[in-house]
């Protein structure tokens, strides 16, 4: 063995987190092991350096200051771990890019486009899967994720902007004759979806234009609460980028328009898109789909 006197190098990582957050459990938390475990690897590491690495309170753990020396070279270390395997990763990349991406955009928008992507990037490989919502890299089997900025980012993420959301209420033509004289939406079912339940307080809080709805009518998913709109079964809220192949076809129509609410889709990535090719081809293909949106 060519390094003898090195610790138990299992014990390396829980006391590490434990030095990092002063906290045994909130080191179990991170490292996804019991706190009974945490212990028992300093208690391990302790023993093989025959020092004392913290100063035990009733309530508090301190690092000493030899604990928080050894912590940093373990933290170096890991750095450079890190830094070689990512540049491994990078070298070996050149698979199929996992892609998760929002059901009703993937079906209604990414889905249509795939034959451009084939067209413009024949060398890209993608797998698709639908999800919302967090993505952890680390957990979930993607590469990519294209999210809507409605929850919060880990810093450690990087997002790269592909569109501004744009909001407004969309029906099929024959129902918007019933609108009346446009100030406002009423004499219609309005149609609501689970998974964006404010969507028309939103719509109404940014436009100031008042809802007298006929009835209401709630979808569990909002690619159904569309396609009953485009049925004329009601007026839903429809995102730009979701209703844009029906507005275009004049299977929809926004009599209101359409407005920013304040939230924007962008590419999750667990590293800067310039680093792996695979994901760089991919935004630049998806910023080119979404100019106009």
């Amino acid at each position: 063995m060519r390094w003898p006197d090195l610790p138990p190098l299992n014990s390396l990582l829980p006391f590490e987190a434990t030095v990092r957050h002063a906290s045994m459990t909130r080191a179990a938390e991170e490292l996804h092991v019991t706190h009974g475990a945490v212990s028992r690897q300093i208690q391990n590491l302790e023993k093989s350096l025959g020092v004392t690495l913290f100063e035990r309170g009733t309530r508090s753990l301190r690092p000493t200051p030899q604990a928080r020396r050894l912590a940093a070279a373990v933290r170096d270390a890991l750095d450079q771990v890190d830094t070689a395997a990512r540049e491994m990763a990078r070298r070996e990349r050149g698979g199929p890019l996992a892609l998760s991406c929002e059901p009703t955009l993937l079906m209604r928008w990414l889905i249509p486009r795939l034959p451009d992507l084939a067209s413009q990037v024949p060398d890209l490989t993608v797998h698709l899967s639908a999800g919302g919502g967090p993505v952890s890299f680390e957990r979930d089997p993607v590469d990519v994720a294209v999210r809507r900025d409605d929850f919060p980012v880990p810093a450690e993420v990087y997002r790269s902007p592909l569109f501004l959301e744009r909001i407004g209420p969309v029906c099929s033509p024959d129902l918007a004759e019933q609108l009346g004289d446009g100030t406002g939406v009423a004499g219609v079912t309005i149609l609501h979806t689970s998974t964006r339940p404010r969507a028309w307080a939103d719509w109404q809080r940014i436009t100031r234009r008042s809802v007298e709805a006929a009835g209401e009518q709630t979808f569990e998913h909002f690619y159904l609460a569309l396609q009953a709109a485009v049925a004329g079964v009601g007026m839903a809220i429809g995102p730009y980028a979701l209703v844009h192949d029906d507005l275009v076809r004049g299977q929809l129509v926004a009599p209101f328009g359409l407005v920013e609410d304040g939230t924007g889709y962008h590419l999750l990535s667990p590293r800067p898109p310039e680093q792996d090719a695979r994901t760089a081809a991919l935004l630049a293909w998806l910023r080119t789909q979404a100019t106009g949106l």
